[in-house]
């Protein structure tokens, strides 16, 4: 009797032992590594990993979503990553054929369910809404910029508040409660850039290429002219002409590039005209991956369009 109650007692430690290896060897695993293609991915998963982990992103600073060329080392991240975040072949097609041979969870951000999303109207260059279910766009018609409405931002950090869980179930709550207070801070972002950018609502501003429509109808805002509609797309010079002709009719007025580069054609199309040539910077290159790194891009856009826009 003694021995068997002996073999018994070995037996549990024996249990416990490898229970807590194996939470040692969880542990020794550290947070579960989330790469992005693109900086305001990286913010939102920030805001969602807080406390837990750091997630990494693709694209340095200044580089184009649209023509990035993968290095090796890139290529090993993409391979290392527990899970992987980017816009979707309409944005980041650079990415299409390296994807195609990742084993590890990959979400395409603009279809996940819930999203608001705006699309192209052909030959117009104005856009009209639909939802995730809309599939009756041609190719490429999509607004991929999907990031700069917070009711995206809110759905898209959902969305990885329930990967984390899956991923890591003992952080679960963690990533739901930072996904909630996300969410709440976003409201206090929405009320303050309304009021901020009421005053120059009725001021009218150009861009060089169309990625800001959803941040401006958030908050009631309207380009007066765009120089592209893709980035990647020179204007003709018919375009250009008519473009000017806006600019002159327009008088004092503000016209946007993004950063890195201010295109060669600002100079020309602005010669000698009442004209501030500033930036908006939509994919926020230089924002810190913090808790509150995404309000932070868009509380910068705020501030840029109403800082050139009050200067004149």
């Amino acid at each position: 009797m003694v021995t068997v109650s002996r073999f018994f007692a070995v037996f549990v430690a024996f249990l416990i032992s490898c229970g807590v290896f194996a939470s040692a060897q969880a542990a020794d695993q550290g947070p579960v590594k989330v790469l992005t293609s693109i900086k305001p991915l990286q913010l939102i998963a920030a805001a969602v990993q807080d406390g837990v982990g750091t997630p990494d992103v693709l694209l340095p600073p200044g580089a184009s979503p649209h023509h990035y060329a993968l290095r090796p080392s890139d290529v090993r991240r993409l391979g290392d990553a527990d899970l992987f975040y980017w816009i979707g072949p309409q944005m980041e097609n650079f990415l299409e054929r390296p994807l195609q041979g990742r084993s590890k969870p990959t979400v395409a951000v603009a279809t996940v369910p819930g999203l608001k999303l705006r699309h192209f109207v052909a030959d117009s260059g104005s856009h009209e809404d639909a939802d995730e279910h809309d599939h009756d766009h041609q190719p490429g018609s999509l607004d991929e910029h999907l990031w700069l409405s917070t009711v995206n931002a809110r759905v898209i950090a959902a969305s990885m508040a329930a990967d984390l869980s899956k991923a890591d179930p003992a952080n679960a709550a963690r990533y739901q409660a930072n996904a909630k207070a996300f969410a709440t801070r976003l409201d206090a972002v929405d009320a303050k850039l309304k009021a901020q950018v009421a005053p120059i609502a009725g001021k009218p501003f150009f861009v060089f290429h169309e990625a800001f429509d959803y941040f401006e109808d958030a908050y009631g805002l309207k380009h007066a002219g765009v120089f592209t509609v893709a980035a990647e797309v020179q204007p003709g010079a018919q375009h250009v002409a008519a473009m000017r002709a806006q600019l002159q009719a327009v008088g004092k007025t503000c016209v946007f590039s993004e950063p890195p580069m201010r295109p060669r054609l600002a100079e020309t199309l602005t010669a000698g005209l009442p004209v501030k040539l500033a930036e908006l910077d939509a994919l926020g290159g230089f924002n810190e991956a913090t808790a509150n790194g995404y309000e932070q891009l868009l509380s910068e856009l705020g501030d840029d369009l109403v800082g050139c826009l009050n200067s004149l």
